[in-house]
Formats: C-alpha cells, sequence, structure tokens
C-alpha cells in the first residue's frame, strides 16, 4: 500500500520537532480548520510528515511518522475533531527554510504555499524528495 506524506506546522515555542524526539510520541490535537481536519482523518499508521517550524524559525525540521489513526480529539468538547499520534523519525541534516521553499520552483503548488494557514496539509511524492533534497538527504 503507497505511503502518503503530510506536512504539519506548529509553533516551536509551544512545541517543538526538539519536543517530540525528548517525548518519544505526541497527540496531534486542537486542530480545528475543517480542512485540516479532513486531512488528519486521512493519516494511515506509517505515514510520513515533514515536521515545519512556524512563527519563528520558518523551516522543515524534521520528519515524523504517524503511530495512531484519527481518534477523537481529547480537548475537543464538541467531538467534531479528530486528533493522531505522531513519533519522530529524525531531524534533517540541515532545515529547509520558507524562503528556500518558495524559491524553489518544483514546489510551486504545494499546498502550504497555496493555503499558507493550514496546520497540516499534503505533500506530493516529488514536493517530498525535492525537500528531502534541499534538506541534506539527496
Amino acid at each position: 500500500m503507497a505511503q502518503n506524506h503530510w506536512l504539519v506546522k506548529s509553533e516551536p515555542a509551544k512545541y517543538s520537532f526538539d519536543d517530540l524526539v525528548r517525548d518519544g510520541k505526541t497527540v496531534w490535537d486542537g486542530v480545528r480548520n475543517n480542512q485540516a481536519a479532513i486531512y488528519l482523518r486521512s493519516m494511515k499508521l506509517g505515514d510520513q510528515s515533514l515536521y515545519y517550524h512556524s512563527q519563528e524559525g520558518l523551516a522543515v525540521v524534521g520528519i515524523a511518522k504517524v503511530v495512531r489513526e484519527a481518534f477523537p480529539d481529547p480537548t475537543d468538547a464538541s467531538g467534531r475533531f479528530v486528533a493522531v499520534e505522531f513519533a519522530p523519525v529524525r531531524p534533517l541534516p540541515r532545515p529547509v527554510t520558507l524562503t528556500e521553499m518558495k524559491a524553489t520552483p518544483a514546489l510551486a503548488g504545494m499546498a502550504m504555499l497555496r493555503q499558507f494557514r493550514l496546520s497540516v496539509s499534503p505533500i506530493t511524492p516529488d514536493e517530498w524528495r525535492t525537500i528531502l533534497g534541499l534538506g541534506g538527504e539527496g
């Protein structure tokens, strides 16, 4: 079965990739945007995600994987939204900045660059390979 790839954003002051590495896994909750919630529901066990630091840093800094598929978000009393659980895979050898991504023609159609406010978005296989290459994994 084909693996899907994603990009998730977190403010490093609230929960950084280093925090994920320290904790070993985390519940990705609190997502209240309907489109982002649809993407969370689409994540499958083993799918990998680029971990992007928003607000400060503005860069993809690591890779995480889904270790628990969508379940009711414990922070949502209405029961409408879901959460997933992530575990760290590895940090990128070099962060890939937003400026670099915007300047890379192969990433021009990337969902994150078109709908910047989304905290969860899909990544195509070509975008995945391009970002990993920019991050020193090529």
